[in-house]
């Protein structure tokens, strides 16, 4: 799949975009995007400097008033227009985002650009129902109401295992409520997000309102998080580097919103279906190569299915087909680099010395040797407090432990700092509502592992952050809320004077 898509073209003028234009970075340093299936050049660019987040920032900043001030039709009309034209650039998005990721094209085509494309309609939508509470007299003669309103320039960081949602769940509630915004993607993986903001320019979208810049984040990222201009940080990463833009937004008391780590539990039942939970396992952990927030890490698995489930996930995972992303046929592609890659089989080589590795644990020679692959591995007896059940690994590794009580299964489930997803498996209503009321994360799934929705919040407890993106939550996010108070009668303002100050 090629679709006559010329990166080299596309991006000839940079890889930066600012006030509408696709310029190049200023940073003097350059960094080359690499295919991870083929270790191939994709695209040598410039990176993003601190004078260019300094431009975007006042780019978006001169955009700001115009934008806030359109009335929420306007917006909305704007952004139903933007949704239509990321429907027509599908088949580009699908595969710059592959060619970039190394993920199989079925998943961008199936799940990451029909994903970004729902999310922008229904913030088209969110963006006519921007809330104002009716007006009342609380205290006598006075009239209250509630207005909410955009903050200001947001300024965002993406992560790169998805660069086109993580660019679309940033950008798009921040703009339907009437901010402006600055996004720094990942280095790695910056191509679907400067598609993004072209496309909203395609669609009507004024210059300056999106803005792109693409650098390293301890120069552009650390300097667009400590801008004075910017009122609003957003960043979805690694719970470390969540710590560190904590720490700078807090220089200027930014508000902030992180989606961090995560090592989703997978707990099931002695009463679950086991077919399905060993489906569910096998693509709840390997979806993206396992470079996913959300995979299911952790398989907590009730002692009387115990053996069956490692024994039928072990031979599931054995049939999954890894190979070029481009092929309709492959499971499973390669991660993100070939450094990815070493961190992910370290962790499984220190896992052999206390743990059993049941298949996988291993990279595949052949075809695939140039490239980033790992096989589906899945370790069996590690102990709970192990670097494998409590590190995010972050690629394609599945570890099963057993568990005896109802009890002892939910415990296990929470006995880790992380809490953004989880998953329970079991056939029995009050065990199912136990679960989900018991384990702590931002999101329970009963009998899956994985959807997620435009209408409802993704957002984690504990150590994965706080702040929700998508959802009515996400768009209330980006707003402030302003008290507005009218003095109905001359009379009352010279009585409460009178009440204050006596009588002059």
């Amino acid at each position: 799949m090629s679709n006559g898509f010329q990166v080299q073209e596309r991006f000839a003028d940079g890889a930066q975009y600012i006030g509408g234009n696709l310029l190049p970075g200023t940073s003097g340093h350059h960094h080359t995007i690499v295919d991870p299936a083929t270790g191939a050049s994709v695209l040598r660019y410039e990176l993003a400097g601190t004078d260019d987040v300094d431009a975007a920032v006042a780019a978006a900043r001169a955009a700001f008033p115009g934008w806030s001030g359109a009335t929420p039709g306007e917006r909305s009309d704007l952004m139903h227009r933007f949704a239509a034209v990321l429907a027509e650039q599908a088949d580009d998005f699908a595969y710059a985002e592959s060619l970039q990721c190394g993920k199989p094209v079925k998943l961008s085509t199936e799940f990451d650009v029909p994903g970004t494309v729902d999310n922008a309609a229904f913030f088209a939508g969110a963006a006519r129902h921007l809330e104002g509470k009716a007006a009342a007299e609380y205290d006598g003669d006075h009239t209250s109401y509630v207005r909410r309103e955009a903050i200001g320039v947001v300024g965002s960081i993406a992560p790169w295992n998805y660069p086109l949602q993580m660019a679309a769940w940033k950008i798009l509630p921040a703009v339907a409520a009437g901010n402006t915004i600055v996004l720094k993607p990942a280095e790695l993986t910056p191509l679907t997000s400067l598609m993004f903001a072209q496309a909203a320019t395609e669609a009507g979208i004024p210059d300056g309102v999106i803005n792109i810049v693409t650098g390293a984040g301890r120069d552009a990222g650390e300097h667009l998080v400590g801008h004075p201009d910017v009122v609003m940080t957003s960043f979805t990463g690694s719970t470390a580097v969540g710590k560190r833009v904590a720490e700078i937004a807090t220089a200027t008391v930014k508000r902030l919103h992180l989606e961090l780590g995560g090592k989703a539990p997978f707990v099931v039942f002695d009463d679950a279906d086991l077919e399905a939970a060993v489906h569910g396992a096998v693509a709840g952990s390997l979806i993206n190569t396992g470079q996913d927030c959300t995979a299911a890490t952790r398989a907590y698995v009730q002692r009387p299915l115990y053996d069956a489930f490692v024994r039928d996930v072990a031979a599931l995972m054995e049939t999954v087909r890894i190979g070029d992303p481009f092929d309709a046929a492959t499971d499973l592609g390669p991660l993100i680099s070939h450094a990815q890659r070493d961190r992910v089989a370290a962790f499984v080589e220190r896992a052999r010395g206390y743990a059993r590795i049941v298949t996988g644990g291993e990279a595949p020679g052949g075809d695939l040797a140039d490239g980033a692959y790992y096989r589906p591995t899945l370790i069996a007896d590690a102990a709970q407090d192990s670097e494998v059940v409590q590190s995010e690994i972050f690629g394609p590794v599945l570890v099963v432990l057993p568990f005896d009580t109802d009890d002892e299964g939910i415990a296990l489930a929470n006995d880790t700092p992380y809490g953004l997803a989880a998953s329970a498996w079991t056939r029995d209503l009050y065990r199912a509502n136990r679960a989900t009321r018991e384990i702590q994360a931002g999101c329970v799934w009963v009998n899956d592992h994985i959807p997620i929705l435009s209408e409802m919040p993704h957002g984690g407890y504990k150590a994965s952050g706080f702040g929700k993106d998508m959802s009515a939550y996400s768009f209330e996010e980006y707003t402030q809320v302003k008290h507005v108070m009218y003095d109905n009668t001359a009379v009352a303002r010279k009585d409460w004077h009178r009440t204050i100050f006596g009588d002059r």
